[in-house]
């Protein structure tokens, strides 16, 4: 068996390294990105994924730019991003490319399984009649497409491509249970059988709205707990020792990552096209994105207790990553924050371990060299050095914790102005 997978980033180049090294079939991986696909060939992991990098080094896999690699396989495995466009709407292009790209080499007898985040109905009614209309076979005749949507979390040390559940559904239920017996050969950990293509479609686009609505409910929380004088944090903890029907999220300076602020719009723009509004994914996606403007207007009003403005004050920016502990700035509200700031003429100085090549300092220590503000945008572990007693020594006024990561009271019990989201 010849298997290609198509898009080799946080997605695809878990999944191809994990069917070779447990399967042992032919794989390939086809990326137009020629830097990465250089990368991938010295042995060296072009993403943040400590599984992968573990298995690039005892696992070979052929990988090329150039989309011939893929001709001949049985299995075809879709793995390219599916972002927005600059309105929030869905943008398949980079899907659609793949598409293209495999009905140049598409046979009979042969399976195109997508783990791109798609919205109900893209299989049916994009992906099955492209193919059929570029190489004249007919689905469930010629070929058949399933669908299992990935689950990858970059940085986390637990869950990976191995370990991690999956949904698999398919033009018919034989498909399904031949792609749901393959993932069963590498990943140790159940394999749940779908209905059909848009059930299956709909599980992934629901798992991160939930996320995204329950973390856009904390953060308007935060909004009222910070007029109201109440701490957040204290009352989620005080919530979260109740042993059933509550789950504990957590207000931020915004939401990043490729899948939770994108997923939702897929879900949004669908359902508008059938005739239905959903008025209650619009507003979580409203408040989120809000979450960036709310933390300058902290740092806005920290600044007037001293009689300070943004323009010209220098103000650190520390954390670009959407997330702790990864170099990943998918949608990362950080930029946001940095865009924010820039426009109101700060004197901006940012710092990430992760990207020292977008940081305008060297090192923490730089970064708070004649620094008058901070604003906290990402929860690094090396930023835990921010206490009370360091900040002291570099003469900090104010800190803005976009992420409620430092020591509030110890913080405020030095005379430094402290405002988290929230508390």
């Amino acid at each position: 068996m010849k298997v290609a997978v198509i898009g080799l980033g946080y997605v695809g180049l878990p999944l191809a390294l994990a069917i070779k090294k447990k399967v042992g079939c032919e794989v390939v991986g086809f990326d137009p990105n020629e830097s990465k696909v250089k990368k991938i060939t010295q042995g060296i992991c072009p993403i943040e994924d400590q599984q992968a990098e573990e298995d690039l080094k005892i696992v070979s896999i052929k990988v090329s730019s150039s989309d011939e690699i893929i001709e001949g396989s049985d299995i075809y495995f879709v793995c390219v991003p599916t972002p927005v466009l600059d309105d929030y709407t869905p943008n398949l292009q980079p899907l659609i490319n793949a598409i293209e790209t495999i009905a140049k080499f598409l046979q009979r007898g042969q399976i195109v399984v997508v783990e791109s985040t798609i919205n109900p109905g893209v299989c049916d009614e994009l992906i099955i009649p492209k193919l059929q209309e570029l190489t004249g076979l007919k689905v469930l005749r010629d070929f058949n497409v399933a669908h299992c949507p990935e689950r990858i979390n970059p940085g986390d040390p637990k869950w990976n491509v191995y370990n991690i559940p999956r949904n698999v559904g398919a033009t018919n239920m034989e498909t399904t249970r031949f792609i749901a017996d393959f993932y069963r050969k590498f990943i140790d950990a159940e394999i749940n059988e779908m209905p059909d293509l848009k059930t299956v479609e709909a599980t992934k686009i629901i798992e991160n709205t939930f996320r995204d609505i329950n973390i856009a409910f904390v953060n308007e929380i935060a909004k009222s707990f910070d007029i109201l004088g109440i701490d957040i944090i204290a009352v989620i903890k005080g919530a979260s020792n109740k042993p059933f029907a509550f789950l504990p999220h957590y207000p931020g300076c915004g939401v990043g990552g490729h899948c939770i602020p994108v997923d939702p719009y897929y879900l949004i723009d669908r359902a508008m096209k059938s005739g239905f509004e959903h008025k209650f994914l619009k507003l979580a996606r409203e408040i989120n994105n809000s979450m960036p403007n709310y933390t300058i207007s902290h740092l806005v009003n920290a600044l007037n207790e001293f009689s300070k403005p943004v323009s010209g004050t220098q103000i650190a920016l520390l954390g670009l990553s959407y997330k702790p502990n990864v170099k990943d700035l998918r949608e990362s509200p950080a930029l946001k924050i940095k865009a924010l700031l820039e426009k109101m003429k700060a004197k901006l100085v940012v710092f990430d371990p992760y990207f020292p090549e977008l940081s305008t300092a060297e090192s923490l220590e730089e970064a708070l060299q004649d620094t008058f503000a901070i604003v906290l945008a990402t929860a690094h572990d090396s930023f835990g050095i921010l206490t009370a007693e360091y900040l002291k020594k570099f003469d900090i006024k104010v800190v803005i914790d976009g992420r409620n990561y430092l020591n509030k009271e110890e913080i405020k019990s030095v005379g430094i102005y402290y405002k988290g989201i929230g508390r």
